[in-house]
């Protein structure tokens, strides 16, 4: 099937169908991709130590910003292209491509520049102690000198799926997964390069699969490739990316902000080991997001098109069938995380004091959890519409609004478990924000269709 008429399938294949078809890829790859950050931590932690898992945890914010600035881009452009594609504008869809390789490459090494220059101060700033400093220092190094590769390699992934290759977007994150892991045994476990080598394995993995990226864009048979003339700056389509990629860099911005205070409210309240229960805890909830994550970038071209053609009915069907799926797997990863803490725990550390906590963490932190899901469903819905302003009030609820002030609140109250306690109370108290909005909107689509 060419490239065109793939595209073209966005309009006319059953909603049903071609959510699967777009979802599915995506989900085995975050899916893979969890898969790497389980062993990936529990390499570190089984392997490095308990001090290791805490520096680890360290570099949250770091990454949390850097996907910032990439998926503002990346989600961004995938984004624009994908209602160019839908109004069968195809000149200004390559221009599109063009121009996402260029903003990777200028805002992934400014990124790069300004954070190693200033690192110790950022890491300190970060909640790093002088125990868990030179880890996270030795981990950054790495991830910040590669790092226009990876704003790169995730750009060209949310192109793949926008541009109808949701299959080859997943065979590049299975072969950076599958290859990270590989590495990841070698560098740590078997040359014992610590926590250096699981960096130096993520950034080796990833500029593989952008080799492979690159030469599939190459295609001069497909719609949308690389050629010379469109890397050259625009400034609408570059205002028109960016309008749109402002809602997920705000909300990466935020769980930067947040990780950052929420490290120093552990470690104020149960030290270094507190924050490397944190480190495990996010992991364990990451596990399960990231099919939410995955259903997300599944919907986004199929919204994204459908508004574009004016095609509500398929528009609306295809958000309600992704807020069903992504609930029934946040219930799943619920019911694990609330009855089986200990034995989850136990993946990442064998260190006791550790492990009582992150146990305890883990239990606490997703006794929302399943109603995650559909506040992140339909957070996404909106930017992939065009909605932006929505987007972004609704990403910054979740967190800034209203996690912040109760992690700061609840501790006063409850010690340590205060801080644990205010992460599902905001998740509860932003799905409830969340439900007016969309309600309001259902009512002016339906007012179209008639």
């Amino acid at each position: 099937m060419d490239n065109k008429q793939a595209t073209l399938e966005l309009g006319t294949k059953p909603v049903g169908r071609l959510l699967l078809q777009y979802a599915l890829p995506a989900m085995v790859a975050m899916t893979a991709s969890s898969l790497y950050n389980i062993i990936d931590r529990a390499f570190i932690g089984q392997v490095v130590g308990p001090e290791a898992i805490a520096g680890l945890g360290i570099t949250f914010p770091f990454m949390n910003l850097s996907g910032a600035f990439g998926a503002a881009v990346g989600v961004g452009a995938s984004t624009c292209i994908s209602v160019k594609l839908g109004q069968k504008d195809y000149k200004t869809a390559e221009h599109l491509l063009g121009n996402t390789v260029t903003l990777n490459l200028i805002i992934g090494i400014v990124f790069m520049v300004v954070c190693l220059v200033f690192l110790d101060p950022i890491l300190r700033f970060f909640g790093a102690s002088d125990i868990t400093l030179p880890y996270a220092r030795e981990f950054m190094t790495v991830i910040l000198l590669g790092n226009v590769i990876t704003h790169m390699y995730f750009g060209m992934n949310a192109v793949l799926r926008a541009a109808g290759k949701p299959r080859h977007a997943m065979y590049a994150t299975l072969f950076t997964v599958g290859m990270n892991i590989l590495l990841v045994i070698a560098f740590v476990w078997w040359f014992r390069w610590g926590i250096k080598g699981a960096a130096l394995a993520t950034i080796t993995s990833q500029t593989m699969a952008l080799a492979w990226q690159l030469w599939l864009f190459s295609d001069k048979e497909q719609l949308l490739h690389l050629k010379k003339g469109i890397y050259k700056l625009k400034s609408d389509l570059v205002r028109n990316i960016i309008s749109i990629g402002i809602s997920p860099f705000l909300m990466n911005v935020t769980s930067c902000i947040i990780v950052i205070f929420m490290n120093n409210q552990f470690v104020r309240y149960g030290g270094d080991m507190a924050v490397g229960a944190y480190s495990i805890a996010n992991s364990v909830a990451m596990v399960f997001f990231m099919f939410v994550i995955g259903m997300n970038q599944g919907m986004q071209p199929i919204a994204g098109y459908n508004y574009g053609a004016e095609k509500y009915d398929r528009m609306l069907r295809c958000l309600w069938l992704t807020i069903a799926a992504a609930t029934t797997i946040l219930l799943i990863g619920w019911m694990l995380s609330v009855c089986f803490p200990r034995q989850i725990a136990r993946i990442f550390t064998s260190d006791p004091t550790l492990l009582d906590m992150s146990a305890r963490g883990i239990k606490i932190s997703m006794i929302v959890f399943f109603v995650v899901g559909s506040q992140a469903v339909i957070t996404n819905f909106f930017q992939c519409i065009g909605k932006v302003r929505i987007s972004i009030f609704l990403s910054l609820s979740r967190q800034l609004i209203l996690l912040l002030p109760m992690a700061y609140v609840f501790p006063l109250f409850w010690n340590l478990d205060g801080v644990w306690y205010a992460m599902p109370a905001s998740d509860f108290s932003s799905f409830l924000v969340t439900i007016p909005f969309l309600l309001w909107y259902m009512k002016k689509f339906k007012r179209h269709e008639q």
